[in-house]
């Protein structure tokens, strides 16, 4: 499970409200570069700029974003994708 006290600085902040429920994607530091998740959900994940991991670089914005970065955290293989929610 990602931990949010051990992210990624480069990681966007802020939180994202869809369907009246707070949500806030984060990628932590056990991440290995595999790129599930930006080619889940490639409107929100991306390498970052030092390209040694993944970071969330925009919050979801609709309900079909959301479902990819849902689909990325599910499928991320070290579990480096959490969702802070309303933290």
């Amino acid at each position: 499970m990602a931990d949010w006290k051990n992210r990624w600085e480069d990681n966007v902040g802020g939180t994202a409200t869809i369907g009246g429920k707070a949500l806030g994607f984060f990628v932590d530091k056990e991440c290995i570069l595999c790129s599930v998740c930006s080619d889940a959900a490639p409107s929100n994940f991306r390498m970052s700029d030092a390209e040694d991991h993944d970071i969330c670089f925009k919050q979801p914005e609709n309900d079909e974003e959301l479902s990819q970065c849902n689909e990325a955290m599910e499928n991320c293989p070290v579990e480096a994708i959490g969702d802070k929610g309303g933290l």
